[in-house]
């Protein structure tokens, strides 16, 4: 899993039929304060994230088939959850507000 920010959206008018309907957002690897970590990638998105939102990224082609039901789907990258707070042992950021997100 990858905890990241969405920085951008694809648009394609010619794909393969998989991503039909689907959104496609480019998603900035953050770490747990929300500072970007000069990494991104390309995941598309099952829960309505906007640009801004934090998001929690399932990075492995198996799991991220399984999210859409499919054994042989060209895809890699689901963004699975939208992050509204992290804990970690020694404080609590919390990264979606600070960004102030929106919905695109």
């Amino acid at each position: 899993m990858i905890l990241g920010r969405v920085i951008g959206a694809i648009t394609s008018t010619i794909n393969h039929p998989f991503y039909d309907a689907k959104k496609l957002l480019v998603v900035e690897r953050v770490d747990t304060t929300g500072q970007a970590l000069q990494d991104y990638l390309i995941a598309v998105d099952t829960v309505d994230a906007g640009i801004g939102d934090h998001v929690l990224v399932l990075d492995e082609g198996n799991g991220a088939r399984q999210i859409f039901g499919s054994t042989d789907a060209p895809v890699r990258s689901a963004i699975v959850g939208i992050v509204d707070d992290v804990a970690t042992e020694l404080r609590s950021d919390s990264i979606s507000a600070e960004a102030g997100g929106s919905r695109v």
